[in-house]
């Protein structure tokens, strides 16, 4: 591109990404992430619910920007009762997460719900497993939900290891949602809280650099996305969310009995997997997931 051209886009201000009244704003996968809560809360709003979102994780690439976006956008964010607390380290910023689902076990809460985002880098999410599994045997709020966002460097570019997290997410039994491009930061992610308040599970979404840092002309309407939720699917009659007091065996009969399939059939319903090339005698199907496909 020219030089014109990029100065041109060094003049978006961030009024044009986080104004209630855009409808669509040119934007990185970064602030994408920013974006996501206000829209979660816009659609919240819609539905007449009193939420507020809570923020909090340990920056990384491709998430090294994260925090400064977050700072800037303060004032867009305090509209829409998101709170973000950077942590001192993955594994207490998740423990701050899990903290926001319990809100309402307690009298006096001040909103219907918490939903939650934490985020880190791959080797970030290794160290806080103990609190993911935890925290997701425990479950979310019924109008919380989390959004787990994780930093994966597979090219090793600036890690000491090369790595991916959904190994990790899938032996918490945390389902993992994969964007193709920065407009599916922005779905996937209202369809991740969605799925996380329905399952009562935490769910990933994955972070690479060439969505993070990569721009597009996004399309924000908070309405743009309509949540399908299953009516043939049998939820436990005390539900799949936290509570107090509960066992840990319990936790553990409604996770692997009721939260994961429950999770599957969420997005069977919503056709968050979906056949993209077909053929009347298909013989063998190949499998793609985000930047992949």
């Amino acid at each position: 591109m020219g030089t014109d051209n990029s100065n041109a886009i060094r003049k978006v201000s961030l009024d044009d990404k986080y104004a209630l009244d855009t409808a669509r704003a040119y934007m990185t996968g970064i602030e994408a992430l920013v974006r996501l809560p206000m829209l979660q809360h816009q659609r919240d709003q819609r539905a007449g619910l009193n939420t507020a979102a809570f923020i909090s994780g340990y920056r990384g690439s491709p998430l090294g920007g994260v925090d400064q976006a977050l700072w800037k956008a303060k004032p867009w964010l305090a509209q829409h009762n998101v709170h973000f607390q950077p942590g001192l380290n993955e594994d207490l910023a998740a423990t701050a997460v899990w903290g926001s689902q319990q809100t309402n076990l307690f009298g006096g809460a001040r909103y219907d719900g918490v939903f939650g985002m934490w985020y880190g880098k791959g080797p970030g999410v290794d160290r806080s497993m103990d609190v993911i599994k935890h925290a997701n045997a425990f479950g979310t709020s019924r109008y919380g939900g989390v959004l787990a966002v994780a930093g994966d460097d597979h090219a090793c570019k600036s890690s000491t290891l090369p790595h991916q997290s959904e190994h990790m997410f899938i032996g918490a039994s945390v389902p993992v949602l994969s964007p193709a491009n920065v407009q599916e930061v922005l779905d996937l992610g209202i369809f991740g809280w969605e799925l996380s308040r329905y399952s009562g599970c935490w769910v990933a979404l994955k972070a690479i650099t060439e969505n993070m840092d990569s721009a597009i002309s996004a399309d924000i309407d908070p309405d743009r996305i309509e949540i399908v939720i299953p009516e043939e699917f049998q939820l436990p009659p005390d539900g799949v969310h936290g509570r107090w007091p509960d066992k840990p065996l319990e936790q553990e009969l409604r996770l692997n009995k009721y939260k994961i399939y429950a999770a599957r059939e969420f997005a069977r319903v919503n056709g968050l997997n979906r056949i993209v090339v077909d053929c009347p005698h298909p013989r063998f199907g190949i499998i793609t997931t985000g930047k992949a496909y």
